[in-house]
């Protein structure tokens, strides 16, 4: 990766990080002030994204909904992740049948489509922002489980750990000075790439109104709510769907930034 593309990097991750942690550095405003007076006004310098029906700046509301998607990315993320690893460490050290039944498991998982998995559970849960974590955690969790698998897999039955075992090391040395530094880097990328792909579907599950419920500024909720107006204020879809694409395009990137390092 070169190094105007780290650079990028480094500057997405420390803007992410002060629009999650520190909106009001961004936008000082309230992002569920209502000024009716003010509805759908254009972009402008005084609204730079413009206003919703409400009056409400939208510009502070896509600032200060970074740490809703961002929070429901992150914990689905761990959640998936979570499950993977341990799915791929039973299936890399348990038995045969073990990793055989696993596998099989996975392989009718991942036949079902994420979006569908997860409105699936959505509707044994109910909608709402838990509920949304969970159901996009366990939707790619099968995912996350095959690649994870085949990786400790590739790790257990190479010639280092052949060599270790011949060496006469505990399985705990094997795991330590082995299995665990070659599988982080790995970790990082799938995390990296994984919390993009999250903040997309935790979107879609709030467009389709079972997410994160309104009047909060969750990105997919505002995109739901500006398509009734797209016609005469496109600005209501255009800054929320561009802020889940800058997101997603940048967690991407700070996977194969990861990836390649690790190569």
């Amino acid at each position: 990766m070169s190094r105007t593309a780290r650079i990028f990097a480094g500057l997405f991750v420390g803007l992410i990080f002060i629009a999650a942690l520190f909106p009001s550095l961004l936008a000082p405003g309230d992002p569920l002030a209502v000024n009716p007076s003010e509805a759908f006004q254009t972009p402008s310098l005084q609204h730079p994204f413009g206003t919703d029906e409400s009056g409400r700046d939208v510009y502070t509301r896509v600032v200060h909904g970074t740490a809703d998607s961002l929070t429901i990315g992150l914990a689905a993320t761990a959640l998936g992740m979570g499950i993977a690893i341990l799915l791929g460490v039973m299936t890399a050290f348990g038995p045969r049948w073990i990793d055989s039944m696993i596998l099989r498991l996975l392989e009718v998982l991942y036949a079902i489509p994420a979006l569908l998995m997860a409105l699936l559970i959505i509707a044994f849960t109910g909608p709402g922002t838990t509920p949304a974590i969970i159901a996009v955690g366990l939707s790619t969790a099968p995912g996350y489980s095959r690649l994870i698998r085949t990786h400790l897999r590739t790790l257990v039955n190479s010639e280092m750990f052949d060599a270790a075992t011949v060496l006469g090391h505990s399985r705990w040395h094997k795991i330590r000075n082995h299995l665990i530094p070659n599988t982080l880097s790995t970790l990082l990328a799938l995390i990296t790439l994984g919390i993009g792909q999250a903040v997309i579907w935790a979107s879609a599950l709030s467009f389709l109104g079972l997410g994160t419920p309104p009047p909060a500024p969750e990105w997919g909720a505002m995109l739901a709510n500006g398509r009734t107006y797209l016609h005469f204020a496109w600005w209501l879809t255009v800054f929320p769907g561009a802020a889940i694409v800058t997101i997603a395009a940048g967690a991407t990137l700070l996977g194969r930034t990861a990836t390649r390092s690790r190569i």
